[in-house]
């Protein structure tokens, strides 16, 4: 069997595959460029007969229900990656969750024991976080323009996320000021550069990359560490925000509040209570005024 034939089995077995075809759902998420869901625009255009590939993407599934998106920061940010070039039509893309705490039989030993994000391109299948970078950058149509090179951009966002990290771990003043300093020192940024993103007025790979870590940032910084919040004087960087939240790219990849708050809770140990459950998905997207 190919891969392709090893992921419609897995599929097949949680319900996932429909009509024969393998398509990828997940309860919120409706697939781009098939052709009984509409189009990448959901506006029902039909591509067949075109020579757009298609590329299929697994995600992480929620840890609280097990089918919706769940809160992992890579699947995110690849995620938003590829809707971007099937919004521009390059590629057809469709995606699923599969719940890594019930994986499919032999999920992990045929995909080398390498959790999701997984991309398959064609019938081949890239495993690994960097390999899928370089190959959506080199062998995805239209990838490359997403790929901008950037030196002061990639040091300025590439350790918010371990500042992060810190504060969750140490709760204390010095660590809430490390990562504030830092979410300054980008508002600085967007302010002195005056686009929409931050490298122009056009979203590229970093935006993907850092957007997902800001939400996890605002939902669980200010959830687990008392005191902690993205101040409002941020001017900069809340009108950044505010921007991307008006993106399908994000809106369609964000996880629930409740999956990125769970997401955490389990690295501490926490489990799942039985009311988090039954909650309605909640997404924190307001802009202070």
């Amino acid at each position: 069997l190919c891969i392709r034939d090893l992921i419609f089995v897995y599929l097949s077995y949680l319900g996932w595959v429909s009509g024969g075809e393998l398509l990828f759902f997940q309860r919120e998420f409706i697939p781009m460029d098939v052709k009984e869901n509409g189009g990448a625009d959901g506006g029902g255009e039909d591509t067949g007969g075109s020579d757009v590939p298609e590329i299929e993407l697994i995600i992480k599934a929620s840890t609280i229900d097990g089918r919706r998106k769940g809160a992992c920061l890579f699947c995110q940010e690849y995620f938003m990656d590829l809707y971007l070039l099937a919004e521009l039509k390059t590629i057809s893309l469709k995606v699923t969750t599969v719940d890594m705490q019930k994986p499919p039989p032999d999920f992990r030993s045929n995909f080398e024991a390498t959790p999701p994000p997984i991309l398959i391109d064609g019938g081949l299948a890239v495993l690994e976080n960097e390999k899928i970078e370089r190959h959506i950058m080199k062998n995805i149509p239209g990838g490359h323009n997403l790929f901008v090179q950037d030196k002061e951009v990639a040091t300025l966002i590439e350790n918010v996320y371990s500042k992060f990290k810190l504060m969750l771990l140490k709760k204390d003043p010095p660590s809430i000021s490390t990562l504030i300093a830092h979410l300054t020192k980008i508002d600085t940024h967007l302010g002195q550069k005056s686009t929409r993103f931050l490298t122009g007025d056009t979203l590229c790979c970093f935006d993907c990359e850092l957007m997902p870590r800001l939400q996890h940032i605002r939902v669980a910084g200010s959830f687990f560490v008392n005191g902690f919040s993205i101040p409002e004087g941020l001017g900069n960087l809340w009108k950044y925000m505010g921007a991307m939240y008006e993106l399908d790219a994000f809106s369609q990849s964000v996880p629930a509040d409740q999956d990125i708050l769970n997401h955490y809770k389990l690295q501490q140990g926490v489990k799942v209570a039985k009311h988090e459950e039954l909650e309605t998905p909640t997404y924190t997207t307001s802009i202070p005024n």
